[in-house]
């Protein structure tokens, strides 16, 4: 009984030993000359949407570290064993099953992948202009727009958040790179832009 116990555990196990590693960043400017298109994606979603490609990288480095495959943390079993996780959230933008279908059903962008780069910056921006229409929310106030984000527009309108002082203090955690992005990209803007066009031919 036992060996068959710890055979079903065995998955559960050997899914931690194949995510996609973290990328700590500390220039913005360097990760987006290296992966170019993820440049050309937040620059797509911000025409679109309206919102700030600085803010779009800081609400997704917040979630993933920008780990393609990311999932929240197992609990523990007894305190030890890895067990389910706590939600359905994963990929770059660490997404919820109900609120990915949610956006599906909105854009009708059905192929949409969430370990899919292009597609997490569409729906980071979709959400953040969602934030705008919903709860009134400045497309360029990170601090407000990731509690939203964190929170859903209900639960940010509730103000459930301030019952969470572990969240507002990650929250001007985001806010203070957005800032550090935006002037970071300012600096590197026409290079990347120039990366951008050129990466197309």
């Amino acid at each position: 009984m036992k060996k068959v116990f710890l055979l079903a555990l065995l998955p559960l196990f050997l899914t931690g030993c194949l995510s996609t590693p973290a990328v700590t960043v500390n220039n913005i400017c360097t990760l987006m000359d290296e992966e170019v298109s993820w440049y050309r994606s937040v620059k797509a979603s911000e025409k679109k949407y309206g919102a700030p490609a600085h803010v779009q990288l800081a609400i997704m480095y917040q979630e993933s570290h920008f780990a393609s495959d990311a999932k929240p943390p197992r609990e523990k079993l007894f305190g030890v064993v890895p067990w389910f996780r706590p939600t359905t959230a994963y990929g770059f933008a660490q997404v919820k099953d109900a609120t990915w279908d949610w956006y599906q059903l909105k854009t009708g962008n059905y192929s949409a992948d969430r370990d899919d780069f292009d597609d997490a910056a569409d729906f980071v921006g979709w959400y953040i202009n969602q934030s705008k229409k919903r709860a009134g929310i400045n497309k360029s106030d990170a601090y407000n727009q990731y509690l939203a984000y964190h929170e859903g527009h209900g639960g940010f309108k509730k103000k459930s958040y301030q019952r969470k002082p572990w969240l507002m203090k990650v929250a001007r955690k985001v806010d203070d790179n957005a800032k550090r992005y935006k002037r970071q990209l300012n600096q590197c803007s026409t290079e990347l832009d120039s990366n951008s066009i050129w990466s197309l031919f």
